[in-house]
């Protein structure tokens, strides 16, 4: 028996008491009636969506501004609450929480695609618990079931008001977070090694590729690695296909794998289901994210189909297919297009952004001959199994560990309901 079943077996014998987030406080949006000159010349700190999701315990190393006029009515984030993002492409990404862990003595907003919640007693919680509490698969798992949606899911906050909590006393919630603080704190420190190591291995394969991919003037020759190139519009040499709302037909068990910005930014490892396939696409067309929240990483970014009916789009991908293979290895075309950087100047960093099928369709790119092209992608494939291949090598030892965390911290927040 650890010490925390001891304490709990010491201090609730007969389990502890759950509770509704609805008795136990309530919920507030973030800003409202702003626009983009607001965020232009701030006056405030604000709380990004990316904050948000991607911290359990705020970053209040805030460099994020917004203008907040004198009297302005805004709802102003406090010590111990919990905020949650409010939509995204997959229920299971829904609701992603942090919790403000620290005292600031300055205000902070909520940015408008999250809101807050907010204890009636405070005393009831250690926030250093609830950062914990809220990311616990168990947790997680009601609040998927808060969402609703078909291209795009949206929580709902009367389904939030129902999610069943547990409140177990402030001993028991320290002990916790002293043992996931060192855990936490441990797993940081590995996982950060081998996150620089990945991490200057994807710096390598950039800088590969873009000597690679980079083409040079020589007395009015456009060459790449010494072999002369055609510049083409990319309308010129694909079409575009774009992807539909699959309304009534998202479900577990369907036939296609519908394509979206998590499937893409995650390699495929984030994946949902159309019965129905309304895009129909083939082997080596090249997928693109056109829409993406505030900075997010996945605008632009690509993903080559590697079979024929198998997967479809939703509405924020599209599809490019070459015209001539001929001419155009669809592989290097994948290449020239991930993550494009004339794509990514439509990137504002305020909102959500949506790159235009005119935007996409007048990118021009060097195209040169096929054997060049071949040689290309096959030294980029080398490296990008080495960085990218989550079933081996660095990213597989992080995921490993980061499921060792998951797996310990579940079984730390596990209590036997009141009985």
């Amino acid at each position: 028996m650890n010490k925390i079943e001891r304490f709990v077996q010491q201090l609730c014998q007969n389990g502890v008491e759950y509770k509704d987030l609805g008795d136990l406080g309530n919920f507030y949006g973030g800003l409202t009636g702003k626009s983009k000159k607001d965020f232009q010349n701030g006056n405030a700190k604000f709380i990004t969506y990316m904050n948000v999701y991607s911290n359990i315990a705020l970053d209040t190393a805030i460099e994020d501004f917004v203008r907040i006029e004198e009297n302005e009515k805004q709802n102003i984030v406090e010590y111990g609450d919990v905020l949650f993002t409010g939509s995204s492409e997959t229920p299971d990404e829904c609701g992603m929480s942090s919790v403000l862990t620290k005292r600031i003595s300055e205000p902070l907003y909520l940015n408008s695609f999250c809101f807050g919640f907010r204890l009636n007693n405070k005393d009831l919680f250690i926030p250093g618990f609830l950062k914990y509490l809220f990311r616990d698969d168990k947790i997680r798992e009601q609040i998927k079931h808060t969402a609703s949606g078909v291209t795009r899911f949206n929580v709902s906050k009367k389904r939030f008001e129902n999610i069943s909590i547990p409140v177990p006393p402030l001993t028991i919630q320290q002990e916790i977070v002293t043992i996931l603080d060192k855990f936490t704190s441990l797993e940081a420190e590995l996982e950060a090694e081998l996150e620089a190591e990945l991490e200057a291995r994807k710096k390598q394969h950039e800088f590969y590729r873009n000597r690679l991919l980079t083409p040079i003037e020589i007395d009015g020759q456009w060459l790449i690695n010494g072999k002369k190139v055609e510049w083409r519009k990319l309308s010129e040499v694909c079409r575009f296909l774009n992807g539909k709302g699959h309304e009534k037909c998202i479900v577990n068990d369907g036939n296609y794998i519908v394509v979206n910005s998590k499937f893409i930014s995650t390699e495929g490892r984030i994946k949902k289901f159309s019965n129905d396939q309304f895009c129909p696409l083939y082997k080596n067309d090249v997928l693109m994210v056109m829409s993406d929240l505030p900075s997010g990483k996945a605008l632009a970014k690509c993903f080559i189909v590697d079979k024929d009916n198998t997967y479809t789009l939703n509405q924020r991908i599209c599809s490019l297919s070459v015209k001539n293979t001929q001419i155009l290895f669809p592989k290097f075309l994948f290449y020239i297009l991930n993550r494009n950087k004339q794509l990514l100047l439509y990137d504002n960093g305020a909102d959500q952004t949506n790159l235009r099928k005119e935007d996409i369709l007048k990118i021009e790119f060097p195209i040169p001959t096929l054997s060049e092209q071949e040689r290309i992608v096959t030294i980029l494939d080398k490296f990008d199994a080495l960085v990218n291949d989550i079933s081996k090598g660095l990213p597989a030892e992080i995921e490993a560990r980061r499921e060792q965390y998951e797996y310990y911290r579940n079984k730390l927040l596990t209590f036997k309901r009141l009985s």
